[in-house]
């Protein structure tokens, strides 16, 4: 992961564009996206696994992708290539309280959402 995205990282700007995208990028993108914050924001978490998801979600929040978050299907592709190499690189630190931490967050936001999906992504980090 490039460090070059950490400088567009902010807490400010990581909900800004969740709630400004959170629609089009979809649950697995979003889900993805709450699993590294809550496992950045874990106090044991090392710096080094920090610095590797706040470059992670530089990338998300980076104004210009590689591909467009516009583009209709496959906007948030490259976006999810990134998140879950950042994901693969840090799952020994994702715990059974993280998951429930992110899903909580993602029912709240999108209503009851298809676990089906969830699992999908999980499996694809395990």
């Amino acid at each position: 992961m490039e460090n070059r995205f950490i400088k567009y990282y902010s807490e400010r700007s990581l909900w800004k564009k969740i709630r400004e995208m959170s629609k089009a990028a979809g649950t697995q993108v979003i889900y993805a996206v709450l699993l590294l914050f809550y496992v950045m924001k874990n106090s044991n978490v090392s710096l080094k696994t920090k610095l590797a998801i706040t470059a992670a979600l530089g990338y998300f929040i980076f104004p210009a992708d590689a591909i467009p978050d516009l583009a209709p299907l496959i906007g948030f592709s490259d976006d999810l290539g990134v998140l879950l190499f950042a994901l693969t690189q840090i799952a020994a630190s994702i715990t059974p309280e993280i998951k429930s931490q992110a899903k909580e967050k993602l029912n709240e936001w999108f209503g009851a959402v298809d676990e089906k999906e969830l699992l999908a992504l999980e499996e694809k980090i395990s």
